[in-house]
């Protein structure tokens, strides 16, 4: 059984944009499907404004769907109580933030930060609960003495670190890693990104890990979730992600950094995203993408692929065989009057 799973999840709000009577949806998620096992890590894709952190807030019970169904262990988190659901996700997901200097309450000790959860779940006893924080600063390699201290006193590496730790604070099976490194100097963000691959082995949890970083989420995960203007475009392993891709879509963003060892010009887009209020008929990327149709524009495709493993939604996907520099090759032709 998944650990958590997403069917068919749209996600839309209501945005007043031009005068005090008039509305316009914004589809942040479309038809969202998605399974999470316990102990592998997931990682999440797309430009911004994608539905990335949508989808993560989603998956912990912070965002209600607008329609569809949010699973934790079999039983509909939104067909439970409010009680039922406060303890199902927060003794068993955890949630990672994006800038730790905004995550973290600047007003409590770092020893406040870290027996909060603790003392809201009431989860042993308060001899237990002190000795839970000094495991859980040890844990993520923080010295005792920063216990005391306030956040605005730490560095942004050790901010997250906290951060990190108050995620963990009640075992959770599940963490939600929303763009964790994106605030932090380069020069540490390779050790947050470690420490978390060090404690997901180490504790045997799952990981959802979001983020824009592209070629980090590769590297971290097992399985790559491709998102593109509010819907999973595709789901592939991690392995085959980079040179097997199907979508062009995510072939195009893993084209853009594709190492200094072996330098070729990114695939081409043309244009911006389009609005997420007002989305294009048929295939969402249809409007940037080299390959679209008449078919395109028409009909959202379904789902195509090798079941689960690697799935697809395009009308006219990438051959396995063909490289980066034949797609630049197609990307940049000529159109045919």
């Amino acid at each position: 059984m998944s650990l958590i799973s997403v069917a068919d999840a749209h996600v839309v709000h209501k945005a007043r944009t031009g005068g005090l009577l008039s509305r316009d949806r914004v589809y942040a998620l479309t038809g969202a499907d998605l399974d999470i096992t316990a102990g592998e890590t997931v990682g999440v894709v797309g430009e911004s404004g994608c539905g990335k952190s949508t989808l993560a807030r989603v998956l912990v019970g912070a965002q209600r769907p607008t329609s569809g169904t949010v699973s934790f262990r079999g039983k509909d988190l939104w067909a439970m109580s409010a009680r039922e659901r406060r303890l199902a996700i927060g003794r068993h997901t955890g949630m990672i933030f994006q800038d730790p200097s905004t995550a973290l309450n600047r007003r409590l000790t770092i020893r406040q930060i870290l027996r909060d959860p603790l003392d809201v779940h009431r989860r042993g006893t308060p001899a237990q609960r002190e000795e839970r924080v000094r495991e859980l600063m040890e844990l993520v390699g923080l010295p005792k003495v920063l216990a005391q201290g306030l956040p605005g006193q730490l560095s942004g590496g050790q901010r997250q670190r906290v951060a990190i730790a108050r995620a963990l604070a009640l075992q959770p099976e599940l963490i939600i890693a929303d763009e964790p490194t994106s605030a932090l100097d380069v020069s540490v963000r390779a050790q947050i990104l470690n420490l978390l691959l060090d404690l997901k082995d180490r504790l045997g949890i799952a990981l959802v890990f979001v983020s824009h970083d592209i070629q980090t989420v590769r590297r971290m995960s097992d399985r790559v979730i491709t998102m593109y203007l509010g819907r999973i475009v595709e789901e592939s392993p991690a392995t085959e992600v980079t040179a097997h891709a199907r979508h062009p879509y995510t072939r195009a963003l893993f084209s853009a950094t594709p190492g200094l060892l072996a330098p070729i010009d990114p695939i081409p887009l043309a244009g911006p995203v389009p609005s997420a209020t007002r989305p294009p008929s048929g295939c969402p990327f249809r409007t940037r993408c080299w390959k679209a149709d008449d078919e395109c524009a028409t009909i959202m495709p379904e789902f195509s692929g090798t079941g689960q493993a690697h799935r697809f939604r395009c009308h006219h996907p990438v051959g396995g065989g063909e490289s980066i520099h034949d797609l630049v090759l197609q990307a940049t032709a000529p159109k045919e009057p």
